[in-house]
């Protein structure tokens, strides 16, 4: 039956008004109808699936981080992509969702919010440039003032992030002085304090965390930011500050490493109070006990370690850092920073610096190179490494030249009460050997449990002590290939004979610390059992080899021994600032070798030493008198002082450490100098420098420039001379080929005109 045409005209109607509320809500439309849809349709169908993926995110990232401890926690949790790598198909979801506003709901009011999620799922894939557009755009296109202000923030973090902090404190300046929402408030506060902490800016940074903490519910993150600002009033110095954070920590609903630390610090703080000191031993102990704390102990003996330390109580801070290696080999986290601690106290308490090198040489062997301790350690050891190897060669060449001086029949004697021990030795520690391995064929999953004393673990599954025995066989063998016999005569025998008469060698053998490869102190030990008498004999013949009996090998023992003392007073008064022990080897120096050829710079160097301690000496004037025309004597004339006119530049003074940057700085400015044609002020003005800063790691540089101005202003006598005393001076200098090459240049010249 065809319809009426009355009811074809109400069909057509309804068809005409449902086309006409379609097109009202387009997304170019700013119709009420439009609005409402889409506002209602970006906000559950797009916006809300967004957001709840990047909470999920968050939630996520959270949960699984990995707090350190050992160093200050960040405020904001660093952007990894490691981290995010368990949820990427949420934030693959949220850029989707969220970019789904921008494209379909364009008069939508949760478009600045989309574009924030846009801007925040970049954040976290560490897509920063394009992350930094979005966040501007929003602050430049936005409509609402709150959602300016949010992305402002992240706009501000993501400054951070790369390293601008200049952008992200402009960021931070304009908010200053906007009226934030709560919510904008905390976290702005919170960004800031971020800002700050990456900056080094510890004390401004805890100061910005103590306004947020009105704004924060009590919780794990907020327990973890009382924790963090106690940590950075004590690297700031305040620790009267830290304690209230640390005891906000444990009221602030922590987790179990949160309460354990807090009370870890609260018991490092403790003061001088004999009563506080006292009940936080008893807690140490209380701790050390508690079955829950069982794979803590090392932390806590570290803590006990550094407590004992902080009250000037070192040897009892090294039996508690040695327990913490003990009790925690497997944590290769904490055993190289706690190898660190005891490095620090033989190179700043007890001077032992053979010691500290070794301990440092741990610690670099495990230490990830992007910790903060890292370069400052390394700096240490490059230090140590020319000192160990500087009194290992004293120490050899001394020992060695009194053995050649003994009785024959007496040097026989101690020779082989030398290769007894030797095979005592090995026989030892072959039977140790023996006994861990045995018991580990009975069980090999044993042999990795955890629960084992570190003595009974099979070392090759203790990466500790794998790495320790590299360090031992590199410092004793050199990097050598496994071939046969290795061990043999071609490659360098034993000198062991020479530290066992060293009077100096006690609980810490020269042999112990010998980072030369060729000299290494087991050499030709043969196989454990039963030596032959030809082995026996083949290993004595080595032993009185290395011995110099001849006058050439005095001869080349000796001037092993001076260069090496010349270098080691060198060492402590430059690099260690020790001015009294450079007196004592540079005198050694002196009066062991009158006739040295390192006299010029010898004198000096006791000059300066002396004028570091208050002490009056002779040796300026010896170095006028002795060696009128060296450069040495030059600066000496001038009293040895580099005044700012002369340097153009302040420094920390002759006595004191090197100061790196303003070294390099001055040398710039030097080099420019000499660039610009003023060959005069530029000699006169590096002289001085090279006064100043002759221990820095530049100072060839400054060598060098002083040579090329010599060349230009003085006579080519004075020209070679200086080319002379470089190629002594610095003789691992990678300058030193350029400068014989002109040393060649020199004596052609030189030729010619004779």
């Amino acid at each position: 039956m065809t319809a009426s045409w009355p009811h074809k005209l109400l069909l057509y109607s309804l068809l005409v008004g449902s086309a006409g509320s379609l097109l009202s809500c387009s997304q170019t439309s700013n119709g009420a109808m439009s609005k409402g849809y889409h506002n209602l349709t970006a906000h559950f169908n797009a916006y809300v699936m967004a957001r709840d993926d990047i909470d999920e995110v968050e939630r996520h990232l959270f949960k699984n981080r990995k707090d350190n401890y050992n160093e200050i926690l960040p405020i904001l949790l660093p952007l990894d992509s490691n981290a995010t790598q368990g949820v990427r198909p949420q934030l693959d979801d949220a850029i989707k969702k969220a970019s789904l506003v921008a494209e379909r709901h364009q008069n939508s009011k949760w478009l600045d919010n989309a574009y924030i999620l846009v801007g925040k799922t970049r954040l976290y894939r560490q897509d920063l440039p394009n992350a930094i557009e979005v966040f501007k755009y929003v602050n430049t296109k936005g409509t609402d003032d709150n959602d300016k202000h949010e992305a402002l923030i992240y706009l501000m973090r993501a400054y951070t992030e790369t390293g601008d902090f200049a952008n992200g404190l402009t960021v931070a300046e304009y908010l200053r002085t906007q009226p934030l929402n709560k919510p904008n408030t905390r976290d702005f506060y919170l960004t800031k304090a971020n800002l700050h902490q990456k900056k080094g800016e510890n004390l401004i940074a805890a100061g910005i965390l103590d306004a947020t903490f009105p704004m924060l519910p009590k919780s794990e993150a907020t327990a973890r930011l009382h924790l963090i600002a106690g940590q950075l009033y004590e690297a700031g110095g305040k620790p009267a500050l830290a304690t209230p954070h640390f005891q906000a920590v444990l009221k602030s609903r922590p987790n179990y490493d949160q309460e354990f630390f807090a009370n870890i610090y609260l018991m490092q703080a403790d003061g001088s109070d004999p009563k506080q000191q006292a009940r936080n031993t008893d807690r140490f102990e209380s701790m050390l006990a508690d079955r829950k704390n069982s794979d803590l102990k090392d932390k806590i003996y570290f803590t006990m370690a550094r407590t004992d330390a902080r009250r000037g109580n070192y040897d009892r801070a090294l039996a508690n850092y040695n327990k913490a290696v003990q009790v925690g080999l497997t944590n290769t986290d904490q055993v190289p920073l706690t190898y660190a601690e005891i490095g620090s106290i033989y190179f700043d308490q007890k001077r032992n610096y053979s010691k500290a090198q070794a301990y440092y040489d741990s610690a670099l062997a495990l230490l990830p190179q992007n910790n903060s301790l890292y370069a400052k350690l390394a700096g240490r050891k490059k230090t140590l490494d020319e000192f160990v190897a500087n009194q290992a060669i004293i120490l050899r060449e001394d020992s060695l030249q009194r053995l050649a001086q003994m009785n024959p029949a007496a040097l026989d004697k101690l020779l082989d009460r030398v290769l007894d021990q030797q095979a005592k030795d090995e026989a030892a520690q072959l039977a140790l050997a023996q006994q861990v391995t045995g018991r580990t064929s009975v069980s090999g999953a044993q042999a990795t449990n955890s629960d084992l004393a570190p003595a009974d673990r099979w070392v090759l599954y203790n990466p500790v002590q794998m790495a320790q025995g590299l360090q031992e066989f590199n410092q004793v063998w050199g990097n050598r290939p496994l071939t046969d016999n290795w061990r043999r005569l071609n490659k360098d025998a034993s000198v062991a004979v020479a530290s066992e008469t060293n009077p100096l060698n006690g609980a810490n053998p020269a042999n112990a610390t010998n980072p030369d490869p060729q000299l290494a102190t087991t050499g030709t030990r043969s196989a454990v059992g039963g030596n032959t008498l030809n082995q026996r004999k083949a290993q004595k013949d080595e032993l009185y080899r290395q011995i110099p009996f001849s006058t050439e090998a005095i001869q080349k023992s000796n001037d092993l021994l001076e260069s090496a003392l010349y270098r080691q007073g060198k060492v402590y008064k430059f690099q260690l600032d020790q001015p009294a022990q450079a007196m004592a080897v540079i005198d050694q120096l002196l009066t062991r070798f009158p006739n040295s050829s390192y006299r010029p710079e010898a004198y000096y160097l006791m000059y300066l030493s002396a004028q570091q301690l208050g002490k009056p000496s002779p040796w300026r004037e010896r170095l006028l008198t002795e060696f009128p025309t060296s450069s040495y004597a030059k600066l000496a004339s001038a009293d040895g002082q580099a005044t700012v006119a002369e340097t153009g530049s302040t420094t920390s003074g002759r006595g004191g450490a090197v100061n790196e940057v303003v070294a390099n700085q001055v040398y710039s400015s030097l080099y420019a100098l000499f660039q610009s044609g003023n060959s005069t002020e530029a000699l006169a003005r590096t002289e001085a420098a090279i006064g100043t800063y002759g221990g820095s790691k530049i100072a060839d540089k400054f060598a060098l420039l002083r040579i090329i101005l010599l060349g230009r202003v003085q006579n080519v006598d004075a020209y070679r001379q200086a080319l002379g005393e470089f190629v002594r001076d610095y003789p691992t200098s990678p300058l030193l080929p350029h400068v014989k090459e002109r040393q060649a240049a020199a004596e052609q010249l030189t030729a010619k005109r004779k």
